[in-house]
C-alpha cells in the first residue's frame, strides 16, 4: 500500500534511527533537513531500475493494467522525491522514463549528465556491471551519495578504488542488495555472533543457478536463457533504439549480435560482467561474509571446468580460506554453483530439499539458511534452545535506509566500505577460477603473490575515451 507523503517522510525520519544505531557503520554527516526533498539521479532506468525508482521516489514506470474489463488504470503516484536526470543507452526505457518525469533532464550518455547537471543532490546507478564503477565514481568525486546496484564493480581494481573514493567522500552509499535488508539474514547474524552453534570453522554456500559457458544439453537442463560457446562471428544491426557503442562504454569494441542484449545475456561474458559467482555471490556470501565478520581472504582455489577465455563457468566452486578475526577462528568459505555440490548436499535428506542455501558448521551444531528461512542442525538438539534478544534492528529496506542517511545522516546496511571487500572476495573467486589454481592474496597490496600471471585478472584498461 502506498504511503501518503507526510506519512512517509515521518516514517524515513523515525526508522533511521533505529536502523542507524544497530548496523554498526559510522554515521554520515548531513546538513539536510528531514523534510527535504532530494534531487535524484538515474543512470539506467530500465530493467531493475524501475524497481529502484518505484522503491525511492514511488512512481511505477511499468504500471499494472486494469485487473477486470472497463477498470481504469490507476494514475501514477506524484514522486515522493524530486527526479531532476535521467539516463540511459536505449531510448525506449529512456522515453518512458522522460514521460513519467517531464521535469527530469534525459541523456543517453552519464558523462555528458555529469558536465551539465549542477541540480543533483544524489545518483542511482542501475546500469550494467561493466559501468557501474564508471557512472559512480564521478558523484562520488562530487561529494554526492550514490547507490549503486550489485555487483559493485565489475573487477577488484574498480572495487578498490570505489570503496576509497567512498570513504574519501563521507556520503551515504548502499550496494543494492536487497536480501541484506530482509529481517531472516538478521536473525542468522545474532546466531552465528552469539554462538549459537559455536566456533564456526567451514560454511558451505550453494548456488543452483547454472548460468555461463555449458553443453547446450547442459543449458536446457538448467533452463538458461542463452546457449553460447564462443564469441558470434556475425555482425548484427543493434536495435534503432540502441546506442551500441555507449552500451559497450569501457569494454573493449566488438560488433553488436543479440547474444549480447539485452540482460542478463551479457552477464556471462568476462567483458561485461563475472557470470553467477560475483551476481549472485552479492547475495550469499552476503551472510557468511557479515555473519563471521570477513575481510579479505588469504587464499583462493577453484575447482571446475576448463576456463574459457571469454565466457563465465556454468558449473564451478571455490575455497576461500580466511584467518582469525578477532574472537573468531580462522574458517573455509566454499561456493558451490550449478553442479557441484558438497558431500553434505548430496547425501543428507534435509539439506538436499534446499537448492539454494548457506550451511554454517561449528562446533556445537549447523545452521542451515535461505534468503527467507533458517533451521539450526539436528533440530532435536535445539528443541529448547532460546534464541538471542535481537540486537540489529530490522531494515526499513535498503532505498529508505538510503535516503535517511542522505536526510539524517544515519547509516546504511551495505555501505560501499562494506559493499567493496564483499565484492573482492567474490571477484577473487572468479580470478583464481581463471588463474586455474590456488591463489595466495595480499590484500593491502592488491597483488596475488603466488601467480604472477593471475594479476592480470584483477583489472583491466578501458577503451579509448573512458577513464577512471
Amino acid at each position: 500500500m502506498s504511503r501518503p507523503l507526510s506519512s512517509r517522510r515521518q516514517f524515513l525520519t523515525q526508522s533511521s534511527l533505529l536502523a542507524g544505531a544497530a548496523l554498526g557503520f559510522p554515521a554520515i554527516v548531513s546538513s539536510r533537513s528531514p523534510n527535504a526533498r532530494v534531487n535524484l539521479a538515474f543512470i539506467g532506468v530500465g530493467g531493475r531500475a524501475g524497481s529502484n525508482i518505484k522503491e525511492l521516489v514511488g512512481t511505477a514506470l511499468y504500471p499494472k493494467g486494469p485487473k477486470k474489463e472497463g477498470e481504469a488504470v490507476p494514475a501514477p503516484q506524484e514522486p515522493t522525491e524530486n527526479v531532476v536526470a535521467i539516463c540511459d543507452v536505449n531510448s525506449q526505457h529512456l522515453d518512458r522514463a522522460a514521460a513519467a518525469f517531464p521535469k527530469a533532464k534525459s541523456y543517453r550518455d552519464f558523462r555528458k549528465m555529469y558536465e551539465e547537471s549542477k541540480d543533483i543532490d544524489a545518483v542511482v546507478v542501475s546500469t550494467t556491471e561493466h559501468t557501474h564503477a564508471y557512472a559512480t565514481l564521478p558523484a562520488l568525486l562530487a561529494g554526492k551519495p550514490v547507490y549503486c546496484e550489485k555487483p559493485l564493480t565489475r573487477d577488484i581494481a574498480e572495487a578498490r578504488l570505489i570503496t576509497e573514493a567512498a570513504a574519501k567522500a563521507g556520503v551515504a552509499t548502499q550496494m543494492g542488495t536487497q536480501i541484506h535488508g530482509m529481517p531472516n539474514y538478521r536473525r542468522v547474524v545474532e546466531l552465528i555472533q552469539s554462538g549459537a552453534i559455536g566456533n564456526v570453522t567451514d560454511a558451505h554456500v550453494c548456488v543452483s543457478r547454472a548460468w555461463g559457458h555449458q553443453t547446450k544439453e547442459e543449458a536446457e537442463a538448467n533452463k538458461d536463457i542463452v546457449f553460447v560457446t564462443e564469441r558470434p562471428t556475425e555482425e548484427q544491426t543493434p536495435p534503432p533504439y540502441l546506442d551500441w557503442d555507449l552500451w559497450l562504454g569501457p569494454a573493449p569494441y566488438r560488433p553488436y549480435n543479440e547474444i549480447y542484449f539485452p540482460g542478463p545475456k551479457w552477464y556471462r561474458w568476462w567483458d561485461f560482467g563475472n557470470g553467477t559467482m560475483s551476481d549472485l555471490g552479492s547475495h550469499w556470501n552476503d551472510l557468511p561474509f557479515w555473519a563471521l565478520k570477513l575481510d579479505a581472504p588469504l587464499t583462493v582455489e577453484a575447482f571446475g571446468p576448463e576456463p574459457h577465455p571469454e565466457i563465465a563457468p556454468a558449473s564451478m566452486s571455490a575455497v576461500y580460506e580466511y584467518g582469525p578475526r578477532g574472537d573468531m577462528p580462522a574458517c573455509k568459505i566454499h561456493w558451490h554453483q550449478g553442479s557441484h555440490k558438497p558431500d553434505v548436499w548430496k547425501n543428507d535428506p534435509f539439506i538436499s530439499q534446499w537448492n539454494n542455501g548457506v550451511l554454517f558448521i561449528g562446533d556445537k551444531g549447523m545452521l542451515l539458511s535461505d534468503y527467507n528461512k533458517h533451521v539450526l542442525l539436528p533440530e532435536a538438539a535445539f528443541v529448547d534452545f532460546q534464541r538471542p534478544k535481537p540486537f540489529i534492528a530490522d531494515s526499513p529496506g535498503q532505498h529508505i535506509e538510503w535516503l535517511n542517511a542522505i536526510k539524517n545522516g544515519t547509516p546504511t546496511g551495505s555501505p560501499f566500505s562494506y559493499a567493496g571487500p564483499l565484492t573482492e572476495a567474490n571477484h577473487l573467486g572468479n580470478v583464481a577460477f581463471r588463474a586455474d589454481g590456488k591463489i595466495t592474496w595480499d590484500a593491502k597490496a592488491m597483488k596475488i603473490t603466488n601467480n604472477e600471471a593471475a594479476n592480470r585478472f584483477i583489472s583491466r584498461v578501458p577503451r579509448e575515451g573512458w577513464k577512471l
